[in-house]
């Protein structure tokens, strides 16, 4: 090989050693450094480790393949804020390890369902789904009431995710059971993120007497609603469970706008709210079967 051939190797092999360097810094400049810095890892300013029984009920939401059926995931269509709320953000899944956005919704997501309802609602849910929603395909849970914790194993976890907890997190863990750390996993899902304000319905908006009343029509439609969205709570003959008797209030004879604004407003604490979800003629319906009640 000629001295100007080996000139010509030895520049291209340098040109591909450059070439490669070249590439690999960028790599790694534009891929792999921006990893390490916390804005690639944002987290929710009111964003808090999972709690011992909150990261057991976790557990125990995996071992059971919730996620099989559950998104938890919002995302930033029109439709799916309407139904489920705020759109997700990446800052509330901080501490999702792993996380558990699920692909399917065989049942609806679960992103914005902490402290959607009280305790008792969650556990008779996973009691009994069917008694909340008939046409629900969900299994029964009555069994994980009788299960305890392994609570070595939580606190395990706990070591190894660097989550803090107390003495009387780890006694809490021995006195409960699956379907206690379940509900309380439920209650904390999604909290991190502000609720959007709910539509408040002002009386003077609506007519003052219901301009369905006694239509048939309106009064199954009503009750549709009610089995679909109200009986888990207030019972499916309106009998009362969680929530009052509607029979008994039925019987008060309410003004009709007083319960229209009592469905459309909710009670805080206490009953969601529903001007956002149903239209005032679905509304008007689920007063005119409360008042088929009477």
């Amino acid at each position: 090989m000629s001295n100007h051939e080996n000139s010509l190797y030895s520049k291209a092999v340098l040109f591909a050693v450059v070439a490669a360097v070249t590439v690999l810094i960028g790599t790694i400049v534009t891929v792999f450094v921006p990893m390490f810095t916390a804005g690639m890892h944002p987290k929710n300013d009111n964003l808090q480790p999972f709690t011992a029984l909150q990261l057991a009920g976790r557990d125990v939401y995996q071992a059971e393949g919730c996620v099989n059926c559950h998104t938890q995931t919002v995302r930033p269509l029109k439709a799916d804020v309407l139904r489920y709320g705020e759109y997700s953000k990446a800052g509330e899944f901080a501490y999702d390890r792993p996380f558990l956005w699920g692909s399917k919704r065989t049942g609806p997501d679960l992103a914005r369902i902490g402290g959607k309802y009280p305790d008792e609602w969650h556990i008779q849910h996973f009691e009994n789904p069917q008694a909340f929603f008939p046409m629900s395909n969900m299994p029964k849970y009555t069994w994980l009431k009788n299960k305890p914790l392994n609570a070595s194993e939580t606190l395990a976890h706990m070591k190894a995710l660097g989550f803090p907890y107390t003495d009387e997190d780890a006694k809490a863990l021995e006195s409960s059971t699956q379907l206690d750390a379940l509900v309380a996993y439920m209650q904390v899902i999604g909290t991190s993120v502000a609720r959007k304000e709910a539509i408040v319905v002002d009386p003077s908006m609506i007519e003052s007497a219901n301009p369905f009343a006694g239509k048939p029509e309106s009064i199954a439609a009503g009750q549709a609603i009610y089995k679909a969205e109200c009986a888990g709570c207030h019972g499916q003959n309106a009998e009362g469970n969680i929530g009052a008797s509607i029979s008994d209030y039925a019987q008060g004879e309410p003004a009709d706008t007083d319960t229209y604004i009592t469905v459309a407003n909710g009670l805080e604490g206490a009953m969601p709210a529903f001007a956002g979800q149903l239209s005032k003629e679905k509304i008007w319906s689920v007063v005119s079967y409360i008042n088929s009640l009477k």
